[in-house]
């Protein structure tokens, strides 16, 4: 994919500078509440929606601020889901548990230097768009989500189809790039991606089943970072779960993992 990113090395400022897009990103698309604490945003969507979490937190979030989060999530019947970065301080972690949120998983965040210009790889027979309409762009999605990945650790969650299509135009909303893989002329595949203080956020990519080992998410991926690098981006991270065959192909396009988020619970 053109010349070789240098390797990352994610010192805390640049895991705090993730996190705080990340919050951005949640509150940003969130349809529901947004709560600050420690640092980053508590969000609700709507039930049983992927927006239904604490994200970005970078300092320790007070006994008040927490108690104030879990009393909106628990109003709505919903369990207070955080994502914690392993190099935060450890007291989040500590004063979480002894709160009663429990350990549900992990999820890595990988990042990649973008310099000057990004090749834009083309597989034979696969064509990016970024004109196609919102609805199929959408059931191609959800067409690739309802056949997960089923190499490294499962995910914890499971979303129903109409939650998934309204995230997706909450995500669209909320200003994320919309890209359309077509394979001989038929959608086959799905990605997005947002700018936030100059990092590319890639916020989610699905291939249908029966177009997948076809380049299909070689070519989402490289035509995503080679906008980015030309939108002044200087850095874009991606999200997958541990092991899995996401993390594996991002590594190959010259991602470096940067750090691991725990997934912590707590039920009302």
């Amino acid at each position: 994919m053109g010349t070789e990113s240098p390797s990352l090395f994610c010192d805390i400022a640049l895991a705090e500078r993730v996190e705080r897009a990340e919050a951005a990103l949640m509150a940003t698309a969130s349809r529901g509440f947004g709560i600050p604490v420690g640092g980053g945003v508590a969000t609700f969507g709507e039930p049983g929606s992927p927006f239904n979490k604490v994200a970005g937190l970078v300092g320790v979030p007070s006994a008040a601020e927490l108690a104030e989060v879990e009393r909106a999530f628990a109003e709505r019947g919903a369990a207070v889901q955080v994502e914690l970065a392993h190099v935060a301080d450890p007291a989040i972690g500590a004063l979480l548990t002894e709160r009663g949120y429990r350990l549900v998983g992990f999820e890595n965040v990988l990042g990649r230097v973008l310099t000057g210009t990004t090749e834009r790889v083309k597989p034979q027979g696969v064509e990016i768009r970024t004109d196609d309409e919102v609805q199929p762009w959408i059931d191609v999605q959800v067409a690739g989500f309802a056949h997960p990945d089923t190499e490294g650790t499962p995910s914890h969650e499971e979303f129903p189809r109409d939650v998934i299509d309204r995230a997706m135009r909450d995500m669209v909303a909320a200003g994320t790039r919309r890209y359309t893989a077509r394979f001989d002329g038929v959608i086959a595949g799905g990605a997005s991606f947002r700018v936030t203080d100059g990092i590319a956020q890639l916020t989610g990519a699905a291939t249908a089943p029966e177009f997948r080992r076809r380049g299909v998410q070689t070519a989402l991926l490289s035509a995503r970072l080679a906008d980015a690098a030309e939108a002044g981006c200087d850095l874009a991270v991606i999200t997958t779960q541990p092991g899995s065959k996401s993390h594996q192909n991002a590594q190959r396009r010259g991602f470096d993992l940067l750090y691991t988020r725990a997934i912590l619970i707590k039920t009302p």
